[in-house]
């Protein structure tokens, strides 16, 4: 059975919490509860400024079980506004990550 996973390409996310409201709203989470928490990075060199935005699914994400049960994306990729995650089996995200420097895969057990 093929082990699946979420891919983030946080070259392109924009930070704007999307994939954590709508995980709040499908898992329905309380408040200071995230299945997927964007995390801000700012890094500071050479007078310029690089802000990273990494959505970081936590211990309570489990891809939207039920949702991919029913044949559908978890909630976090179907209303990423930027598409910057994939869901899919790990050969496939592996495969999409061989051309993306920036990318975080998230494949829990």
């Amino acid at each position: 059975m093929a082990r699946y996973g979420l891919l983030v390409d946080y070259e392109f996310c924009t930070g704007c919490h999307t994939c954590e409201v709508a995980c709040k709203q499908e898992r329905n989470f309380p408040v200071g509860r995230w299945g997927i928490k964007v995390n801000e990075i700012v890094l500071e060199t050479f007078n310029k400024i690089a802000i990273d935005y990494i959505p970081f699914p936590t211990d309570l994400c489990n891809l939207c079980a039920q949702r991919t049960k029913d044949g559908l994306q978890p909630a976090c990729v179907k209303h990423c506004q930027a598409n910057c995650m994939k869901y899919g089996t790990i050969e496939e995200l592996a495969t999409y990550m061989e051309d993306k420097p920036k990318t975080v895969l998230f494949a829990p057990r």
